[in-house]
């Protein structure tokens, strides 16, 4: 039976010490929420950290914890203080979470917490492997896991892996701050499909794996290494039942039986008549708890009126409060406060009631349902389930939302009175607008933000997200092209070696060397040189590199060698043990004089770009421009050229590049010249371009021909990428 693995940085659950035994108490987060179903359904089971370092449990108590956590189906990953300090306290909450909220300003940076994220992340992954077979699937959660879903596929290539950002996605210009930028798009490159709260995103995530990968970007689809990663959104929602059948239940409560806190509301109301705005957050930078008080100092100098009729109820949960950052937002917040009641309160009122802890479920529907307007005003907020929670409560539809639109949340609840949080101003008059507003307008406004988070909660979520992983995992190709596994490596090597006569036709870029920004520097690796010359040692073995470079790039790298190179398509050729390049006689060159003025205006007019002049080909490269720029440009570019070349030569659309080539030659012709030239019965042809298509379909039907990547092709094997081929080649070289 398959397994669903669920992976994040905490287990949800509590788990204390005390004098007798170890304590375990579930937590009740979003996540925990959520995942509920997904764990206790099935074959499942959860892998994160206990929350008590290695330090403060005995060998004998770190044995009785993982004997009970696997009880319920969760397993620990333990760690070391120091690992915790600089994994999760450093590298994690002081350097990727300040970035990708935008606040630079607080980010640090340091490669030994780094060098800890890398190693926790292993063990993580240590752990999955561990528990995982071909065909599980593995759901890995938030910013502290961002290498996981890579290192799990080295480990186990044939799972299905999800990764869900619970936190915003900074846009590319912030993100290509971060000193690991390829590390970490990497280490999520690893994943089947990755999911983020908005549009914006998954827009900013896919911005810069264009850009700092270079990665091949199709509407929600990224390609690598063969394979595809689709990337959606998901907008987590909250238990909406659960929240409005315990407000319910609290409207039956008789007041004598009232909380202390819904007996103070009920005071305020007998005093003033008036309302109560609730701001409640975790004590953090990115939530704007000053913005949002210096609004609302600004609201009561504005509109005197409100005085002595209202009250800002703020609730900030203590949070990271050994933290220098949090220290000083503590200090300045209680400042402000400070300041706010000391200006303006009278003997009867105080403007702010401020409540510095945590509340329980029963307290915090109370908070909900006793004020009337809520302020949910984050700098940036990946979802924020707050304002959801706030609506779920209002049975009576009754209420204001006043909402960041820098909040995930403000995507779904476009009734809230949107707010710019940085504009003190307009804040200030959405309190007026909250605070005059009509019971029809604020019921008109919330009734289909309710039955918006109701039909989409957070097992909606949740379900969605495993119903796409299960259909990535059932999908399979609809292509003919064989995937080329164990079994059909060792057909292949079978054929090999039982060969008499063996003709082996090799592209080179993309196929023995992965691609780089800068086209010179595609050098091949002394594994590939050293595996070429064991095959061309071999007397059975006729090997020829058939490239698009030029004679001079293939002659510099593989002169020394016994072996045919085939440059530009087909144009140029120096034959095994020949130092003499011989070149096709073709009709007329006369077609370079008028494209190449056009290419290089092209050239001038993007920056990045630049032309290769070929002895019989024309190359516009733009691999170094801004991705986008150079998908308009190049389709501007070969609109133009269409309109303009003639028969006499071929216009082709490679990786990265158009390239304008005689079209009398290329590299079919070029493979059936070398294949007519003995009586070969193993034929081998591989290539990545559609340049390569030629020499495939151009090809005898009994010749083994292989794409490599994942483009369509008449190839009768594919394999993922130029590693994984030169991986197999290597082993070929050896297999006799």
């Amino acid at each position: 039976m398959k397994k669903i693995v669920i992976v994040s940085n905490r287990l949800p659950l509590k788990v204390e010490k005390n004098a007798q035994s170890i304590v375990f108490t579930p937590t009740s987060g979003g996540l925990a929420t959520g995942l509920k179903s997904v764990h206790q359904n099935g074959n499942a089971l959860w892998i994160g950290w206990p929350g008590l370092t290695k330090e403060e449990l005995t060998p004998q108590q770190l044995n009785e914890t993982d004997a009970a956590l696997r009880e319920m189906r969760f397993k620990a990953v333990h760690l070391y203080h120091a690992q915790v300090e600089d994994f999760y306290l450093g590298l994690s909450n002081k350097s990727i979470w300040p970035l990708f909220h935008y606040f630079k300003q607080n980010v640090v940076f340091e490669q030994q917490q780094w060098e800890a994220y890398q190693q926790v992340n292993e063990q993580f992954a240590e752990a999955v492997a561990a528990e995982v077979s071909p065909g599980d699937t593995i759901w890995v959660h938030d910013y502290q896991l961002l290498l996981l879903p890579d290192l799990i596929r080295q480990k186990i290539p044939d799972v299905t892996i999800g990764f869900f950002l619970h936190i915003p996605f900074p846009s590319y210009e912030i993100f290509r701050i971060f000193p690991k930028r390829q590390e970490i798009l990497r280490g999520l490159m690893g994943a089947d499909l990755i999911g983020f709260h908005t549009y914006d995103y998954q827009r900013h995530f896919m911005s810069s794996v264009k850009r700092i990968l270079h990665l091949e970007v199709n509407f929600n689809t990224i390609m690598n290494k063969g394979r595809e990663v689709i990337v959606n959104t998901f907008p987590m929602g909250i238990d909406f039942e659960k929240f409005e059948s315990v407000s319910k239940a609290h409207d039956e409560i008789h007041p004598s039986d009232f909380s202390e806190l819904r007996k103070q509301f009920a005071s305020h109301r007998a005093q003033t008549d008036g309302k109560l705005i609730l701001s409640i957050d975790r004590l953090d930078y990115t939530k704007g708890i000053l913005n949002r008080i210096e609004a609302y100092e600004l609201f009561l100098e504005r509109y005197p009126e409100f005085h002595e009729k209202i009250r800002l109820v703020m609730v900030i949960v203590p949070s990271r409060s050994e933290v220098s950052h949090y220290k000083a937002l503590k200090k300045k917040t209680d400042e402000s406060i400070g300041r706010v009641n000391g200006l303006h309160s009278t003997v009867n009122w105080t403007p702010i009631w401020y409540y510095y802890r945590a509340f329980d479920f029963e307290d915090l529907i109370d908070l909900y349902k006793g004020c009337e307007v809520a302020m949910v005003t984050p700098l940036r907020d990946g979802m924020n389930l707050v304002a959801k929670e706030f609506l779920a409560t209002k049975l009576d539809a009754k209420g204001v939302l006043i909402l960041s639109e820098l909040a995930g949340a403000s995507k779904e609840l476009h009734n809230a009175l949107l707010v710019n949080p940085f504009d003190t101003y307009a804040l200030a008059d959405a309190i007026y607008e909250a605070l005059k507003m009509s019971e029809e307008e604020q019921i008109e406004r919330n009734q289909p933000m309710r039955e918006r988070i109701r039909r989409y909660d957070v097992y909606a979520w949740s379900k969605r997200f495993i119903d796409e992983l299960d259909q990535i995992a059932k999908s399979e190709p609809e292509e003919q092209t064989i995937r080329l596994r164990i079994k059909e490596k060792e057909q292949l090597i079978t054929a090999y070696k039982s060969a008499k006569k063996r003709l082996l036709l090799l592209d080179y870029d993309g196929t023995l060397t992965g691609f780089h920004v800068n086209h010179q520097k595609a050098v091949p690796s002394e594994e590939v040189l050293n595996t070429l010359q064991r095959l061309s040692q071999d007397p059975l073995n006729h090997l020829g590199i058939i490239s698009g470079r030029p004679p001079d790039f293939l002659e510099k790298h593989f002169g020394e060698l016994a072996i045919d190179l085939i440059a530009e398509h087909g144009h140029m050729t120096r034959e095994k043990g020949s130092l003499v390049w011989k070149e096709k006689n073709l009709s007329s060159d006369d077609w370079i004089a008028h494209v190449l003025p056009v290419m290089q205006q092209f050239a001038d007019n993007t920056p990045g770009t630049f032309v290769e002049i070929k002895k019989n080909a024309l190359v516009w490269h733009y691999r170094k421009t801004d991705p986008e720029l150079g998908i308009i440009k190049s389709e501007e570019l070969n609109t133009i050229l269409r309109s303009m070349i003639s028969n006499e030569v071929h216009l082709m659309n490679g990786d990265k590049i158009i390239e304008v080539v005689s079209s009398s030659v290329n590299k079919g012709t070029a493979a059936v010249e070398r294949y007519n030239t003995e009586a070969f019965d193993f034929v081998l042809a591989v290539g990545d371009d559609v340049t390569d298509e030629d020499m495939f379909t151009y090809l005898p039907s009994s010749a083994l021909t292989i794409k490599v990547g994942n483009k369509p092709t008449a190839a009768h094997y594919r394999i993922a990428d130029a590693t994984a081929f030169i991986d197999f080649l290597t082993v070929l070289s050896r297999a006799l």
